[in-house]
C-alpha cells in the first residue's frame, strides 16, 4: 500500500520543475535531443520507494511529464535502494545506485547514454547573469565546498570505504 502524502499537489508541483530543469539541461546538448527526438512518444517511469515520476519523450527531443496512473510506461526503472542515505552515499561516490529495468531495451540504452554523458553546465548558466570572471570564480569555490562536503559526508558515514585524511 502506498504511502500518502499530505501535500500530493506539491509533489506534483516538484516533478514538473524536475522536467523543466531537465530540459534546460537538454536545451544546451543537440545531440542528448536528436537521441530523444528518436524515442518522441516513448514512455519512462522512476520508481523510488513510494515516489513514482514518469515522464514522455516529445517530437522536439525534450521531456513531458505525465500523470504515474496513464498508460503502462515503454521503460520502467525501479531504484532499489530503500535508504536514501545508502542511496545518496554511492550518488555521491560517483556511482550508479542499484536499479532494476523493465521493459524496452533501446529506450533504456538512450536513457544511459544520457546519464553518461549530458552534464550542467552550471559555469555558462552563471555567466550569462554575472559575467564569465565571476561566475568563473564562483563555480570553482563552488566545487571546493562541495568536495569538502563530500569527504566530510563519506567519512562520517559507516562502512565508508573512502580514505579519512587527518585535519
Amino acid at each position: 500500500m502506498a504511502t500518502q502524502f499530505p501535500f500530493p499537489w506539491l509533489i506534483d508541483e516538484a516533478q514538473q520543475r524536475v522536467i523543466l530543469f531537465i530540459n534546460h539541461v537538454l536545451m544546451q546538448e543537440p545531440a542528448a535531443r536528436e537521441r530523444l527526438q528518436r524515442q518522441k512518444g516513448r514512455s519512462i517511469q522512476l520508481v523510488w520507494r513510494d515516489f513514482v515520476f514518469q515522464c514522455v519523450c516529445t517530437p522536439a527531443g525534450l521531456m513531458e511529464w505525465t500523470a504515474s496512473n496513464e498508460a503502462k510506461p515503454d521503460l520502467i526503472l525501479q531504484v532499489n535502494e530503500p535508504s536514501p542515505f545508502v542511496l545518496a552515499k554511492s550518488v555521491l561516490q560517483g556511482d550508479k545506485p542499484p536499479i532494476r529495468i523493465e521493459g524496452d531495451v533501446q529506450l533504456a540504452a538512450e536513457v544511459n547514454w544520457l546519464i553518461d554523458h549530458v552534464r550542467w553546465d552550471v559555469e555558462e548558466d552563471l555567466a550569462r547573469i554575472i559575467g564569465d570572471a565571476p561566475a568563473h570564480m564562483v563555480v570553482q569555490n563552488a566545487k571546493k565546498v562541495v568536495e569538502a562536503l563530500r569527504s566530510f559526508v563519506l567519512a562520517k558515514m559507516p562502512n565508508s570505504n573512502a580514505t579519512k585524511d587527518s585535519v
